[in-house]
């Protein structure tokens, strides 16, 4: 009934290697509280909490998100009543990251531009972030020049610069970004932080804000000045920053266009496969190898910010495609983009052509659904 000498001596150990691991976790976690330092220096204690998260759900895996997974999905629309997801349908669990969109709350609009009312969004988020979701901000503002929506490149940066003709009207929307922001609470009246992800893939050329629609320079001061504006005149303290380029033609532009250490928080990368699969697979790992390395050198954490394949016809592509090239990359989260409708959605619902494989991927230890990082605290 005894246990031979080594396995006694193999328990203890493991026994003894586990006490170290877990007063070694408890000390990187305090230290980590100690040393986080966000680019907003006023940035509420909510928002230091949310960015700590982060970088210890890289230690665990990586999240899994959805942008507008409960608003929305394949043959249904939220009206406020329901709590669903395609995700959910197909798994039994909820996405562990959450997508909303903010474009048209600078018109001062009631619903963005895919219809999601802004209410419920509040809503949304507040539902997500009860249950410890991380909430992302994604905003595709209008052309401030042409008036036309922002994959309209008419040169409109300069123009809203200080100093520019639409300065002050840009100013007014910020205004109402800020108000959407600073009404984001729980139910005991704090903050809720989220990570919010402006101007986004600036290298590539489909957005007013992007490559050869304005300098680097000019995109720089959009930034900083958005920043400073939205922090030090309208009192936003629950945003960590994100900085994230489209798929890189040259690693030298991941850089280009970054705004300083100062300006953000969080490195991003937005990676769809648009092609074959073999070009998609050197995407990521020559991107999201880059990633690691700039990443590393700014000690920031960092996120697959989009990514996904239009209507996933590929039945193993979540297995055998996608999780072996971000795997032990040390990314946060991925977020794949929404389900819009019957020929443009990228996570599965109930029946599609890889439900099956992506209940395998959702099983998989270092993949982290809601129910896994509830326990990240």
């Amino acid at each position: 009934e005894y246990l031979p000498m080594r396995k006694k001596i193999t328990s203890w150990i493991k026994i003894i290697f586990l006490l170290i691991y877990l007063q070694s976790c408890k000390s990187t976690t305090a230290l980590m509280k100690q040393e986080a330092t966000l680019a907003d220096k006023m940035g509420s204690k909510q928002t230091e909490y949310l960015f700590n998260r982060i970088k210890e759900i890289a230690k665990v895996g990586y999240a899994f998100g959805h942008q507008d997974a409960t608003a929305y999905g394949m043959g249904w629309k939220n009206d406020g009543s329901m709590k669903r997801s395609d995700v959910h349908d197909v798994t039994g669990e909820y996405p562990a990251v959450y997508g909303f969109e903010l474009g048209h709350i600078e018109l001062g609009h009631s619903i963005n531009l895919d219809t999601v009312n802004f209410e419920l969004m509040q809503r949304l988020i507040q539902r997500a972030h009860k249950a410890k979701g991380i909430i992302t901000l994604s905003w595709h503002p209008d052309n401030p020049v042409s008036k036309k929506s922002a994959w309209d490149t008419t040169p409109a940066v300069i123009e809203i610069l200080k100093g520019g003709s639409l300065h002050e009207k840009y100013k007014e929307w910020l205004f109402n970004l800020a108000n959407f922001m600073n009404g984001l609470k729980d139910d005991s009246g704090n903050d809720i932080p989220v990570v919010f992800r402006p101007f986004h893939e600036m290298n590539g050329n489909w957005f007013w804000w992007g490559n050869g629609h304005c300098s680097p320079e000019e995109y720089i001061n959009l930034w900083r000045e958005t920043f400073n504006i939205l922090t030090k005149e309208y009192n936003v303290h629950n945003v960590l920053y994100a900085y994230s380029p489209n798929t890189l033609e040259k690693t030298e532009d991941y850089l280009k266009y970054y705004p300083g250490d100062l300006y953000v928080d969080i490195l991003g990368i937005d990676i769809y496969q648009h092609g074959n699969s073999e070009e998609f697979i050197n995407a990521l790992k020559k991107d999201i190898s880059l990633l690691q390395k700039v990443a590393s050198d700014k000690n920031k954490p960092y996120a697959l910010s989009e990514a996904g394949l239009n209507e996933v016809p590929i039945a193993n592509w979540w297995t055998k495609v996608l999780d072996p090239y971000i795997a032990k990359s040390g990314i946060s989260w991925a977020l794949f983009w929404r389900n819009a409708w019957p020929n443009h959605y990228f996570a599965p619902y109930p029946g599609q052509t890889s439900a099956s494989d992506f209940i395998l991927f959702k099983n998989l230890p270092h993949v982290l659904f809601l129910n896994d990082v509830k326990k990240i605290r």
